[in-house]
């Protein structure tokens, strides 16, 4: 098998993708599906396979600038297979790390070898060569435009100015850059400055962003990682990182991880403290990684299936001294992870998303001993999930007080609510609100 197979069939597999996530589906679907159906012409090499994702991602990346072209360069919208190989070949050619002529001429290859494009290869080199030749005055026109130039829907950018007035645009500039890989070292196994030393001895450069963070210099596979088989290190934000800390669970407590797939807070939790825990999650299939990263890490908890607005069909009736409620949500505060999401979501989910994540605390809060404490959280930056539905939630309930939180980030030491995304060599962090309720004994 070669390293490599062809950068045409690569372009055409990320093009399927992005035609999946056009017509609604999520990026991570969209692209498993693709690759799915690609190993039936023969295995793909794990090379292409990344970078596929890659370029896929990339594309998401920059959907608003690269529509905001393509209506400049198209005279009609081609149809959608095409649009999308298109859009993936003017997302390399924006910021190419390839030759240009390679991009372009493996792009109208890829339109050649189906038959539904082959009849429009010709207008889709032509189009490619436009952007070439007249690069600087199209991208200054299109980023005219705020959806282009943030390459974000004009109401999410909208909510941010309002949400954020003095942040939003670092919030968005955020979004646009490449996700850093972070790490969670596991305290019970070595301290972060140990695990360094292991990684410079991989060869692998590293620096720390947290109590227990550090975020390594390029990604690589977890299996490159020293110890990763033996539970040495998770693969977590440094935002995430802060819940179970929070929360501070101690020894023999009874603790509920309630929405807790996929399963990196449940094991945070688990490391700080050798706590009864249970791990609830609605949704089945998120529980599977759950299972997965508590047998990596030799780990255990009770895994539960149910949903937290509506304790009677699972609970026990024995009450939880620590609960967390990481809360469904829109997620708009790792949209530099998940690129799909900003062109997924409504601005009318924030209202449904909104009333859910009161409903789950409102469900919880009966679960939950007199002086236990529960740690609401969220990875969104819109204000609506954040701030109104704690205080809603205080507002109707007497025995409930917010507790103030502080934490540790990137060296310095500050008052924990809206945490907004951040890139920076010492403070490298995805969005997240988090809040400390306590049940007055």
């Amino acid at each position: 098998m070669t390293d490599r197979a062809p950068l045409s069939r690569e372009i055409a597999l990320a093009a399927a993708a992005l035609e999946a996530l056009r017509a609604g589906r999520a990026l991570p679907a969209a692209l498993d599906a693709a690759l799915a159906s690609a190993s039936k012409r023969g295995p793909l090499p794990d090379p292409s396979r990344a970078a596929v994702r890659d370029m896929a991602h990339q594309a998401a990346r920059s959907l608003g600038l690269v529509d905001a072209l393509a209506a400049r360069l198209n005279r009609r919208p081609p149809a959608a297979r095409l649009a999308a190989l298109q859009a993936v070949a003017l997302a390399q050619l924006i910021e190419p790390i390839r030759a240009e002529a390679v991009i372009v001429d493996q792009a109208v290859e890829a339109a050649r070898a189906a038959p539904d494009t082959a009849p429009a290869a010709g207008f889709l080199n032509a189009t490619l060569r436009r952007f070439l030749r007249e690069r600087e005055s199209l991208l200054a026109a299109a980023r005219e435009d705020p959806v282009a130039r943030w390459n974000h829907p004009r109401w999410w950018i909208e909510l941010l100015q309002h949400d954020h007035p003095s942040g939003w645009q670092s919030v968005l500039e955020a979004a646009e850059a490449p996700p850093p890989m972070t790490l969670r070292v596991n305290r019970r196994r070595a301290t972060p400055e140990q695990y360094l030393a292991r990684l410079t001895e991989a060869g692998l450069g590293a620096r720390q962003v947290g109590e227990q963070a550090l975020t390594l210099d390029r990604a690589v596979a977890v299996d490159a990682l020293p110890g990763w088989a033996d539970g040495a290190v998770s693969v977590q934000d440094a935002g995430a990182q802060l819940a179970a800390p929070l929360l501070a669970p101690a020894p023999g407590e009874r603790v509920l991880d309630a929405c807790a797939g996929p399963g990196g807070k449940t094991t945070h939790l688990l490391e700080l403290a050798d706590c009864d825990l249970t791990a609830l999650d609605v949704d089945e299939s998120r529980l599977a990684p759950v299972r997965e990263n508590l047998a990596r890490l030799r780990q255990q908890a009770r895994i539960v299936e149910g949903d937290a607005r509506r304790p009677e069909a699972w609970w026990d009736g024995r009450p939880f001294d620590r609960i967390l409620a990481d809360a469904p949500c829109t997620a708009s505060g790792i949209v530099r992870r998940h690129p799909d999401i900003r062109w997924l979501r409504r601005r009318r989910d924030i209202a449904t998303l909104s009333a859910r994540q009161s409903e789950i605390l409102a469900g919880l809060w009966p679960l939950l001993k007199p002086g236990g404490k529960l740690l609401y959280a969220t990875c969104s930056v819109f204000a609506s999930e954040n701030e109104p539905v704690v205080a809603g939630f205080l507002a109707t309930h007497a025995d409930a007080r917010r507790l103030p939180l502080r934490a540790r980030i990137g060296g310095a030491d500050e008052t924990i609510a809206q945490l907004l995304p951040t890139s920076g060599p010492f403070r490298d962090h995805d969005g997240f609100f988090y809040a400390l309720l306590e049940k007055r004994p």
